[in-house]
């Protein structure tokens, strides 16, 4: 009992620390008392004793339906007020696009799943199974997709994969068994994506970008296109309904493919979500989705929504080894049939929600010149810089401790359109605890 009450104020004279410093600024949401819990490996009870105490003495505030916030009046220092030492590099803060915040994994649900799954899994479910992935999986993916996303597809045309990047290599391969040569990719995006297809000996020809985003319809003689159409990558610009029709009477018109990846497609914030373009035509379109940045990367579990007409054929260029581990697919199937998935996924959605949120408000009070561009979704935004500032910031933002992109780093070298210089910042990776620090090391270097 006594080690209890010692680690009770351990934890609160932390959490005081952590506000006196700056280190949680104002109006910070704590994790609940459940997930810190978790995290750290301790009594729930002591976590949230440790909560009350603090909000008794004045340190925090907590209130019906908004969680433990840090109260306004204890920190008055500002933004920009840091000592040398804090900003000195010596702490690390990942602001790269494309990671989640791998702290608020849910374990806890997760480690429930994985019993359940494992405790009523059939015998042969531990043999190799069809290549295509567990049944159960693709099930339930079918009806997520369907009511989450507007995918129709059967079960049946579902292929499971280790990544979106392992999807992409086994339809480049079809494609270049196919006889196809040339695939039309965005003016801004993953590089490696674009190695994938030149592996398979593709070429690809880029689409041209203007004030309303990528242009979709590729020129006569492309096979496909690679588009991230609900939040495009990295640029956070939606496919205008316009350009998404379009881009699907190509393909029914030239018999051409659309890969659509769907980037973060399941955080749009303020904002009813963008359906996926898979709904507009089945026959016409594969989408690609993962557990990446809704859950972890590290699960590599990804899935295909296939054309029936192409299901066979990249069925046979998968083969009959299965890459995706039999148990993680259990799981992720009674994750989301569950309920668990979209309960995950809305807290989630609120948390990036409220980064973003906050990463606007400061910088319009404190660098007003720089420019927020994109949609308010996903795990990255961009800002978009005064012309030619973009490596001196990065520079800045090295001394401060932060690693970062330009926007320049996801231009395609054939690329005609040059945007003007812009940061894409990623505040996905931070803990909850990190992220003020982090955001305010970011000010500092624009303003």
């Amino acid at each position: 009992m006594q080690a209890g009450r010692g680690v009770r104020r351990a934890l609160a004279e932390a959490v005081r620390e952590a506000v006196r410093t700056g280190r949680l600024a104002p109006g910070t949401r704590l994790p609940s008392s459940r997930q810190l819990a978790t995290d750290l490996g301790l009594a729930r009870n002591t976590v949230a004793d440790a909560y009350t105490d603090l909000v008794a003495e004045g340190w925090l505030t907590a209130r019906r339906g908004s969680g433990t916030l840090v109260a306004d009046r204890m920190n008055t220092r500002p933004i920009l007020a840091r000592s040398a030492a804090e900003s000195s590099g010596d702490r690390w803060h990942d602001l790269i696009p494309g990671n989640p915040d791998l702290t608020a994994f849910p374990r806890a649900a997760w480690l429930k799943a994985t019993r359940h799954a494992l405790a009523t899994a059939p015998a042969d479910a531990l043999g190799y199974g069809d290549p295509r992935g567990r049944p159960e999986l693709r099930a339930a993916l079918a009806d997520h997709l369907t009511q989450a996303r507007s995918v129709y597809v059967s079960p049946d045309h579902i292929l499971i994969c280790a990544g979106v990047s392992h999807g992409l290599q086994i339809l480049s391969g079809v494609l270049a068994a196919r006889g196809s040569g040339n695939v039309a990719v965005e003016s801004y995006g993953v590089d490696k994506y674009r190695e994938l297809l030149a592996a398979a000996g593709l070429k690809t020809v880029v689409l041209p970008f203007d004030t309303h985003g990528t242009d979709p319809v590729p020129p006569a003689g492309t096979d496909a296109v690679l588009l991230t159409p609900a939040h495009q990558f990295p640029v956070g610009t939606a496919l205008q309904r316009d350009r998404r029709t379009a881009v699907v009477e190509w393909a029914r018109r030239t018999g051409g493919l659309v890969l659509e990846d769907d980037y973060d497609g399941e955080f749009r914030f303020g904002h009813q979500s963008v359906g996926a373009l898979q709904g507009l035509d089945p026959d016409h379109v594969v989408y690609l989705g993962s557990a990446s940045k809704s859950l972890a990367p590290g699960l590599r579990l990804a899935w295909m929504a296939l054309p029936p007409a192409l299901a066979e054929e990249v069925v046979a260029a998968k083969g009959q080894i299965d890459s995706c581990e039999v148990l993680s697919q259990l799981t992720m199937a009674e994750f989301i049939t569950s309920g668990a998935y979209d309960r995950h996924v809305r807290a989630a959605r609120r948390r990036y929600r409220d980064r973003r949120d906050a990463l606007v408000t400061a910088v319009a009070q404190h660098a007003p010149e720089v420019r927020v561009i994109g949609t308010p979704a996903g795990l990255h935004t961009v800002l978009a810089l005064p012309p030619g500032t973009e490596q001196r910031v990065l520079q800045a933002a090295t001394r401060q401790g932060l690693k970062m992109a330009g926007l320049s780093r996801y231009r395609h070298e054939r690329s005609l359109d040059a945007l003007s210089d812009a940061l894409v910042v990623g505040y996905g990776v931070p803990s909850d605890a990190a992220w003020p620090q982090a955001l305010s090391a970011l000010v500092r270097i624009l303003s």
